[in-house]
């Protein structure tokens, strides 16, 4: 791939800030272009910033698009913070479903035609066959899902005018700077507390390495935004209770694990929503106790794309950050678990 400006909005984010520093080694010129600037190295190293609200149609205008940009829409409102019921559409659909449309009308009437754009694997819903493959059905089953899912078919439109999209289907992402509900997890396990599981545990979890993301995105461009959509996640995950067995004997916790009645607690966190008092998003725990595993072979052959991060040592990775932020210890930003040919084999 020739040397050409790249424009990645949400870049400031969590994939966005490994992806920029990897187009910059490939000799690119690389824009920022997102709400807050942050002290982030790279800044430092070539990457230029551009304030945007991708919200805003003149404000994603005023970025100057050009015909030869190459175009990453990361931008996106996550699952974090837990919103109640009444407010998720008007959190979720203003970025990423209008951000989405303003930043693809700018491109096209910038004339550029190559954009990388993330979704989810929400977007699924609940799992009908395993493992799931792209074009495995697609029924979200909450407004995050489905304001994703919204971008997928905008995008299906603007691929028949000619432009050329290629979309990510990541699981939850982990990495340095990112905890969210993890957070949750570590705080029992820290205090030797019990550790409850939605089911038996007996079925995989899936994580994807952020480094792993931003790799997938640089080959989705080299490869010229190919107009497919790509998994993205770990391979050979293991079970829940294998995973969270590992990280409690990591960390020296005394937690025990306790399996539980997945309807009923379906049911329970389904009531807690109702009453505008949810503990988890529903499109998290709905499909908790269920063999959620992406099959991720399609971008190893399309793109040479393939995971390098177990989720055993990104679980690890991401408690040792926590511990390290408790203790007022900056992580290095490259934590995030061993690659897998440095791994011994999974136990």
């Amino acid at each position: 791939m020739s040397k050409q400006r790249h424009i990645i909005f949400g870049g400031d984010g969590f994939v966005g800030r490994h992806l920029a520093p990897k187009l910059v080694e490939d000799g690119h010129e690389v824009v920022v272009a997102d709400i807050v600037k942050s002290t982030l190295p790279h800044y430092e190293n070539g990457v230029a910033f551009q304030h945007c609200d991708v919200t805003d149609k003149r404000s994603v205008e005023a970025i100057g698009i050009g015909p030869e940009d190459m175009v990453y829409n990361l931008s996106a409102k996550m699952l974090s913070p837990i919103q109640v019921r009444a407010k998720r559409h008007d959190f979720f659909f203003p970025v990423n479903y209008h951000g989405t449309v303003n930043i693809i009308e700018a491109m096209d009437a910038a004339g550029a035609p190559n954009l990388v754009h993330f979704t989810t694997d929400m977007v699924y819903g609940h799992t009908l066959r395993y493992p799931m493959t792209e074009d495995h059905p697609v029924a979200p089953l909450g407004e995050y899902g489905l304001s994703k899912l919204r971008t997928e078919e905008l995008t299906e439109e603007w691929r028949a005018k000619g432009m050329n999209i290629t979309l990510f289907r990541p699981r939850l992402i982990i990495g340095p700077g990112r905890l969210g509900i993890l957070e949750k997890l570590f705080k029992l396990v820290d205090r030797n507390l019990p550790v409850p599981m939605i089911g038996s545990g007996k079925n995989p979890y899936q994580f994807i390495s952020v480094f792993d993301c931003a790799e997938a995105a640089r080959l989705g461009a080299i490869h010229g935004c190919p107009n497919e959509a790509y998994n993205l996640g770990s391979l050979n995950p293991p079970s829940v209770r294998a995973l969270l067995t590992k990280l409690i004997r990591h960390a020296g916790s005394k937690s025990m694990l306790v399996p539980t009645p997945g309807w009923a607690v379906k049911r329970t966190l389904d009531l807690l929503d109702l009453v505008n008092m949810p503990l988890m998003d529903p499109e998290q725990y709905l499909i908790a106790d269920e063999d959620c595993l992406l099959d991720v072979s399609k971008g190893e052959r399309d793109l040479g794309w393939v995971p390098q991060y177990r989720d055993e040592d990104m679980l690890i990775a991401a408690y040792d950050e926590y511990r390290a932020k408790k203790a007022g210890i900056a992580p290095p930003a490259s934590s995030g678990g061993r690659k897998n040919d440095l791994m011994e084999a999974a136990e």
